[in-house]
């Protein structure tokens, strides 16, 4: 056997180069996914990239579009650390949210197209896997505890060892569950959320799940960042007898410096980071002693690269990762989630989101998950495609998502954080 045996059957690198950058908005689920894809002078060697931020997809479209596109036409694409830093350096104000989704996409697609080069899945370019697949969790919902209860069930018995479980309250600040009826009619602001009300109904959540579900079933729960640091460690206390795997963004990002004195008093594990909007929110988070999970968004802090980066840290850390994986990631985001889980060291659980037979259909390749675990393709790159034509049937719109947050008040008719 030569080595011409194992030759590569892309051409060497003076002979490739991009030839296109842009970002594609679809929603065949209703909800805006951008996805970037970045073509070359190689017939059929292109890579597609996770930039999905939903309330302000437009703003990354066009900074994809009309601002990076024409600094990397005409580059290598092999160069994936160079080119993301000069799509990060190249206004002089950088960070955000916008500019890391846009830089996630291309950072992405990058990879995607090195997997293809080397004929591999990108999982094995980041050192191969040290698990077979990602466990997952997936969130049960409803007004009432009985409905909470019934949803859970039926993940249970779709495999799920892990769910997240979130209750109606009202005023919408029971997140992740649907509204219900005011309870404060003779309040300035009729329709409010009660953080006391909130306190005082959750654990009854929890003592009922744990009586009715498996004893084995991880619960967690979702906060959404509306509580003050004694408030998140009241919770806290309140759920140790039912054991949660971990208890989610207690607290706004405003005040993260106090996540130190809350975690050390609460007997609970604390997740928190899906609002880290850089590399450097999340290597603070990691190193501030405040959190037990990170929960980063892959693409609000650039991609994949840098989210390997906070992986390893984690790792040396003690920190466990559980990237924020819900239906307004992409499928292709999805695969970098998973791609992070099987290949790190640190990983401690993955959000998972059942995806429709529409997603399927305009993204094919998209991971579903089976008995609970999520497992990455094998195919060269990603190994998921974007049909176009099919992502055309379901255009993005502006709509109540884009603005989803701001109906949050209290019962004085205050605003509160999403």
């Amino acid at each position: 056997m030569t080595i011409d045996t194992f030759a590569n059957p892309w051409p060497p690198r003076e002979d490739v180069a991009i030839t296109s950058v842009r970002a594609i908005a679809t929603a065949p689920d209703g909800i805006a996914l951008v996805v970037v894809r970045i073509d070359t002078n190689v017939p059929g060697l292109y890579g597609l990239g996770c930039a999905t931020f939903t309330q302000r997809w437009k703003a990354v479209v066009s900074f994809v579009n009309d601002h990076l596109a024409r600094l990397l036409i005409g580059r290598y694409p092999g160069d994936i650390g160079d080119l993301t830093r000069l799509a990060a350096f190249s206004g002089y104000w950088r960070g955000g949210p916008v500019t890391n989704n846009a830089i996630s996409g291309i950072d992405q697609a990058l990879w995607d197209i090195a997997g293809k080069r080397a004929g591999m899945p990108v999982h094995e370019l980041l050192g191969g896997k040290v698990r077979a697949a990602a466990d997952t969790y997936l969130h049960a919902a409803g007004r009432t505890i009985e409905e909470v209860i019934e949803d859970a069930q039926r993940l249970v018995e779709r495999g799920q060892r892990h769910i997240r479980l979130q209750m109606s309250t009202p005023g919408g600040g029971g997140y992740g569950a649907p509204a219900v009826a005011t309870e404060y009619p003779d309040a300035p602001y009729r329709n409010g959320w009660s953080a006391r009300d909130y306190l005082r109904r959750t654990p009854a959540l929890f003592e009922a799940a744990r009586d009715r579900l498996p004893d084995g079933i991880e619960l967690l729960h979702d906060v959404h960042s509306r509580l003050t640091p004694k408030e998140a460690v009241w919770l806290a206390r309140a759920l140790e007898p039912y054991r949660l795997f971990f208890l989610e963004d207690v607290l706004a990002p405003e005040h993260w410096d106090r996540l130190p004195e809350v975690r050390a008093a609460s007997p609970v594990p604390i997740a928190v980071g899906e609002l880290t909007t850089s590399l450097q929110d999340a290597v603070r988070l990691v190193q501030g002693g405040g959190v037990d999970f990170i929960r980063s968004h892959v693409s609000d802090i650039g991609g994949l690269t840098n989210a390997r980066k906070v992986a390893d840290l984690a790792e040396l850390c003690g920190v466990k990762t559980a990237w924020h994986g819900p239906g307004d990631t992409s499928p292709i985001g999805a695969a970098a989630n998973v791609a992070l889980d099987v290949t790190s060291a640190a990983f401690g659980i993955q959000e998972g989101h059942v995806y429709s037979e529409r997603v399927h259909e305009v993204f094919p390749g998209t991971l579903r998950i089976e008995d609970g675990w999520l497992r990455p393709n094998e195919a060269p790159g990603w190994g998921i495609d974007l049909d176009e034509a099919a992502a055309a049937k379901y255009p993005a719109e502006l709509s109540g998502h884009d603005a989803w947050a701001a109906g949050v008040r209290r019962p004085d008719g205050a605003l509160e954080a999403p």
